[in-house]
C-alpha cells in the first residue's frame, strides 16, 4: 500500500510539474493601435506559444486560441473607434487560453508571432482588417486641373491651396514618419520615443510644402500606428509619388554620437531590389515611371530587365541629387554626423520609380539631440530646411507637366537657391554680379560681417524671384 500511495504522488508531482512546464506562458498585456484600414492587437507573452484564430457570425466574433498560456491578468484595453465592442477570455484547459472578440461588424484577421527584440519579449499579433465594403468612401482623388482641400482627419488639419493654372499638376512628395504603434523606434534617455518626434516633424514638413504652389505633400501615416516597410512604398505609389522622404531619428551605443545624415539606397540595394521584382511575378505586372508610362507585363525578361533597371538608376541618380540638397541645407540648422549622402539597403528607399531619401534628424540617443528634437522650433527648422532641399530640386528638375515645370519653361522661373565655394581671387562684388543679387543680400543671407571672405567659404546664393503669377 506505502509503495502505491508513493506511485500516486509521484504521478500527482510529475502530472503539476508536465501542466507548469507546458503553460509557462502568461499572456501579460494587450496593447492595441488603430490605422486607417485595420486594428492591431499585440498580445505580450512570456514566452512562445502555438495560436489559432477563426471568426464566427451572427453576431460577429474573433475567436483566438492561444495553447500553452494562462492569463496573467485581465485583457484590458480602450476599444475606441474600432470594430471592437468588447473583449473576454477563459481557460479552456490548464493549459489552453480563449480570447473572443466581440466585433460590430465583420473584419478579416491575420495573426502570426513575433520573437523578442531589444524593446519587447515574445509578442502575438492579431491584425483585424476592415472589409472594403464597410470602410468610409475615400476623399475625391485631385484633377490633373486642381488641387483640392487636403482631407481632413483626426490629426490632420484642413489645408486649402490654390487652383493650378493651365491644368498642370502639382509635384507630390509623399512623407513617411518611420516606426509607429507598438514600434517606437529609438528611445531617448527620458523617454522619448522616435515614432513620436519623427511624427512631429513630418507633419510640419507637409505643412510647409503645402504651402508651396506647385506641391502637395501627403503622408504615409497620420497617427500612431504601424505601417509595414514595403506598406509605406505602396502607399506612395498609389498616391502618384514624385519623391519619397522618410523620416528617422538616429540612435547609437555611445551617447556622445551626433548630427543629421541623409541616406539613399545602396548600389547593392539597388541591384537587389531589381532582381527581386523580376523574380516576382506579380511585381512584373506593376507600373514603373511613377505615371504608369511603362509596364512590365507584355515585355520578356531580357527587355523587363533593362527598363527596370533603367529605372532603378534613374531613381537612384535623383536620391542622390535630392538628398544632397536636403543634406545642404539641414547643415545650415543643425550639425551633420556626415557630410555627404550616404547609402545603404534601407527597405523603404528600394522603390524603382520613385526618388527616395530617408533623413537621420538626430541622434536621439543624444541628450542634447533629443532635446532639440522634441522642441517645436527645431522641428519647424529641420523641416524648412528639408523642405528647401526638395524645392531645390525640383525647381531644377521638374516632372514633365507639372506646374513648377510649365513656370521653368515659361521663363518665370529663373534658378533656385543654390550653394556658391569662394575661389582665389573672388570677391563678394565679383559674385553678387555673377548670380545677380546684391552684396547687401549676400551679407544678410550669410550673416557676413564684413565683405572679406575665405578660399574655401560656402556662400548660400538665394534664388531670383518668380515673375508674377497669372
Amino acid at each position: 500500500m506505502r509503495i502505491r500511495a508513493l506511485v500516486a504522488i509521484v504521478g500527482v508531482l510529475l502530472a503539476s510539474l508536465a501542466i507548469n512546464a507546458v503553460a509557462a506562458t502568461q499572456v501579460k498585456s494587450v496593447r492595441l493601435w488603430r490605422a486607417p484600414d485595420n486594428t492591431r492587437l499585440v498580445f505580450d507573452l512570456s514566452g512562445p506559444v502555438q495560436h489559432s484564430v477563426f471568426t464566427l457570425t451572427s453576431p460577429d466574433r474573433l475567436v483566438i486560441d492561444i495553447n500553452g498560456a494562462t492569463l496573467a491578468a485581465p485583457l484590458q484595453v480602450s476599444t475606441a473607434n474600432t470594430p471592437i465592442t468588447s473583449m473576454r477570455s477563459a481557460q479552456r484547459t490548464p493549459t489552453d487560453l480563449r480570447v473572443v472578440i466581440d466585433l460590430k461588424k465583420a473584419v478579416t484577421p491575420k495573426s502570426f508571432s513575433l520573437a523578442p527584440n531589444q524593446q519587447y519579449g515574445n509578442r502575438l499579433v492579431v491584425d483585424l482588417f476592415d472589409n472594403p465594403a464597410d470602410a468610409a468612401p475615400a476623399p475625391p482623388e485631385p484633377t490633373v486641373a486642381t488641387t483640392p482641400a487636403v482631407p481632413v482627419t483626426p490629426s490632420q488639419p484642413s489645408i486649402k491651396l490654390e487652383p493650378v493654372p493651365n491644368g498642370k499638376r502639382d509635384i507630390i512628395v509623399a512623407i513617411d514618419a518611420g516606426h509607429g504603434g507598438e514600434d517606437p523606434g529609438a528611445s531617448g534617455s527620458r523617454g522619448q520615443h522616435e515614432k513620436d518626434v519623427v511624427l512631429a516633424i513630418a507633419k510640419e514638413l507637409q505643412r510647409q510644402i503645402n504651402g508651396e504652389k506647385g506641391f502637395t505633400a501627403v503622408l504615409t501615416r497620420t497617427g500612431d500606428y504601424f505601417i509595414p516597410l514595403r506598406g509605406r512604398t505602396e502607399i506612395a505609389r498609389k498616391k502618384g509619388a514624385d519623391l519619397f522622404v522618410s523620416i528617422h531619428a538616429d540612435a547609437a551605443p555611445s551617447s556622445a554620437a551626433f548630427g543629421a545624415s541623409v541616406f539613399a539606397l545602396s548600389e547593392r540595394g539597388a541591384t537587389s531590389e531589381t532582381a527581386r521584382w523580376l523574380a516576382d511575378s506579380e511585381n512584373r505586372s506593376d507600373l514603373i515611371g511613377g505615371a504608369g508610362a511603362v509596364s512590365l507585363d507584355d515585355k520578356d525578361r531580357m527587355l523587363a530587365g533593362v527598363l527596370l533597371d533603367l529605372s532603378m538608376t534613374a531613381s537612384l541618380t535623383s536620391s542622390l541629387n535630392v538628398g544632397q540638397k536636403v543634406l545642404s541645407n539641414i547643415g545650415r540648422v543643425t550639425p551633420l554626423h556626415k557630410r555627404r549622402v550616404e547609402q545603404a539597403g534601407f527597405m523603404v528607399l528600394k522603390s524603382p520609380d520613385i526618388p527616395s531619401i530617408l533623413v537621420e534628424t538626430g541622434f536621439i540617443s543624444n541628450a542634447n539631440e533629443a532635446n532639440k528634437l522634441q522642441s517645436s522650433g527645431h522641428q519647424q527648422a529641420l523641416a524648412k530646411s528639408i523642405a528647401s532641399g526638395v524645392r531645390q530640386f525640383f525647381q531644377q528638375n521638374p516632372p514633365p507637366g507639372t506646374y513648377i515645370a510649365w513656370l521653368r519653361d515659361s521663363g518665370k522661373i529663373a534658378r533656385g537657391p543654390s550653394d556658391h565655394v569662394v575661389r582665389s581671387g573672388e570677391t563678394l562684388a565679383m559674385i553678387a554680379v555673377r548670380y545677380q543679387v546684391s552684396p547687401a543680400t549676400l551679407r544678410s543671407v550669410n550673416k557676413l560681417q564684413s565683405d572679406e571672405l575665405k578660399i574655401g567659404q560656402t556662400l548660400e546664393i538665394p534664388g531670383t524671384t518668380l515673375a508674377s503669377q497669372p
